[in-house]
């Protein structure tokens, strides 16, 4: 038999992968080498986390491709380590595709190919599983456990960029001596000379009475680099043009600058990539944890930019908000309802316009500060206003046209198709073309079995037509994905709201506002031609869709 080899390392805790692998081939190897049997090819993954699913994994996903090829070159797979190739459930997953496709699964553990039929082996590759799942918790535990023991003990800086008003400065040799004989150094935390003044500012403004907003934009207005600007290789993703608002709340709510170290205000969650396909796993986002899980040092360890004293008033006057003592209190939100809340954007700094009473009329507004605008090089105004009534007097026949029985179909074709680019769409068709011509060839093994045909041959025909079309079928299933509508089902949000044109037409301007939610309207007001610009997304994930305005009256684009 031939074989392929599958392995993975993780380089995390510093493996090296050459060494991982040739200690997981050779595993493999005495394996299948014992009964005359030779390894063909190898699918080895590096850097990858084993609570990867396979479909997730470069190489991973190569193999499971490859066992779709009925050329594929090999008649079996063969792991050298389990623990290292399956997390979990991950075998239970896995391993029904390689008896689909008739490729035998070789590991050590259960001393040659595992038996699709024995309830020993699928609880040894359960375990194996289990076990490797275990092993990434215990891991997971024991860093952190001592990561806060280094935090609150020692003090100890953990890496990462330091806050702004801060510089890393060298702390001596690492304690633990293998990384000491490497070099490793700590660090500590220092002033910078020239953002520390700027910490002690805003926290001195905000005290005086100074809101958020007007220390961001005094800030900008005397020409102080925001965080991203005084550190703009450790934050290329940020323009840094302008102090924003969210760079000084952190500023006032961080504790490090009372001189102790702080470690647990972030955490790595792993959130459910797709609900309704466990299988795909997890991905890694940074949650913020709540403050009595924070982990202090039990002294200061740096200097300090703020006093403990300073740092409590801030955050009770943070957490008293509009109430905080020198601050008059906001007017109160008007009762007053406006139809397009939400909806409307500016289309000169894409934020949402505000509803605004003047005039006797609904209107909506766009504010921006003009250091802002500078800083940012927009030619906005101060203040943009338009008036309600003249939008709706416009979208209202736009909606109607779009789901009028004659545009319906059309409307609903366009919703579906926006959901992919060009290239995908393309991709698409082709996908559904092969698909189309595989169906015709399975008619017509199906009608020669009928008329007598060696069922043998029509079964190795049938055989290789079918894993095409699983292979075409898989690439249509991640082109389109399960988040996009298919226009049948567009078509049933779509009826659900049945009848659009005489709601429109006679409702008061709450209910029209809940039409308007539910068939995912977006405005965006161009100032300098005076027209807007409408997007329907009725399903609330389907993308903007922009074919020619009027020119196509069942396209949802209007101006």
């Amino acid at each position: 038999m031939r074989f392929a080899f599958y392995g993975r390392v993780s380089t995390e805790d510093n493996q090296d992968p050459e060494a991982s692998r040739n200690w997981q081939l050779a595993r493999a190897r005495s394996l299948i080498e014992a009964a005359g049997h030779t390894i063909v090819t190898e699918y080895f993954d590096v850097g990858t986390s084993r609570s990867l699913p396979w479909k997730r994994r470069p190489r991973a996903a190569d193999l499971l491709a490859a066992l779709r090829n009925p050329r594929r070159g090999f008649d079996g797979v063969v792991i050298g380590e389990p623990q290292r190739a399956f997390y979990g459930n991950q075998f239970g997953l896995t391993f029904p595709l390689f008896e689909h496709f008739r490729v035998q699964l070789w590991i050590p553990e259960v001393g040659g190919a595992v038996d699709p039929g024995s309830d020993a082996h699928d609880l040894v590759m359960s375990l194996y599983g289990g076990m490797s799942k275990g092993e990434r918790n215990r891991i997971k535990i024991r860093v952190r456990s001592a990561m806060a023991a280094q935090a609150a003990t020692e003090g100890r800086f953990l890496g990462g960029r330091p806050p702004y008003g801060y510089q890393l400065a060298d702390a001596g040799p690492h304690p633990n001596p293998s990384k000491a004989a490497d070099g490793r150094r700590l660090h500590r935390l220092e002033p910078d000379p020239l953002t520390a003044p700027v910490v002690a500012r805003i926290y001195r403004e905000y005290l005086a009475g100074s809101g958020i907003y007007a220390i961001a934009e005094g800030l900008t207005r005397d020409g102080i680099p925001s965080p991203s600007a005084a550190d703009p290789r450790r934050n290329p993703h940020r323009h840094g043009n302008a102090w924003a608002k969210s760079a000084v709340r952190v500023i006032l709510t961080n504790p490090r600058y009372t001189g102790r170290q702080v470690w647990n205000r972030q955490r790595k969650a792993e959130i459910l990539i797709d609900i309704e396909d466990v299988a795909l796993g997890h991905e890694t986002k940074m949650r913020w944890n709540p403050a009595r899980e924070w982990i202090y040092s039990s002294a200061l360890v740096h200097e300090p930019l703020v006093d403990d004293d300073t740092f409590e008033q801030v955050q009770t006057q943070l957490a008293a908000g509009a109430r905080r003592p020198g601050v008059k209190s906001k007017p109160r939100a008007s009762k007053r309802g406006y139809t397009l809340s939400g909806l409307l954007f500016c289309g000169l700094c894409d934020r949402r316009m505000v509803g605004s009473y003047n005039n006797n009329r609904n209107h909506y507004r766009c504010t921006y500060a003009a250091e802002y605008a500078d800083a940012n090089s927009i030619a906005h105004p101060r203040s943009l206003y338009v008036r309600e009534d003249k939008i709706i007097e416009q979208v209202d026949p736009w909606i109607s046209r779009a789901f009028r029985p004659a545009n319906l179909q059309a409307t609903l074709q366009a919703i579906a198709d926006a959901q992919h680019n060009d290239a995908d769409q393309q991709r698409i068709a082709v996908a559904r073309e092969k698909l189309a011509i595989i169906q015709t060839k399975l008619d017509r093994y199906r009608a020669a079995l009928e008329a007598g045909t060696d069922p043998a041959l029509v079964q190795q025909w049938t055989t290789q037509v079918q894993a095409e079309k699983a292979t075409i079928e898989a690439e249509l299933r991640q082109l389109t994905g399960r988040r996009t509508m298919t226009p049948a089902e567009i078509q049933t949000v779509v009826e659900a709201l049945s009848g659009i044109a005489n709601v429109l037409r006679t409702a008061d301007p709450v209910d029209k506002a809940q039409v308007y939610q539910q068939l995912g309207l977006k405005l965006t007001y161009k100032p300098g031609l005076r027209i807007i610009e409408a997007e329907a997304n009725p399903d609330g994930s389907c993308t903007s869709l922009c074919p020619r305005g009027d020119l196509n009256p069942h396209a949802l684009y209007g101006h």
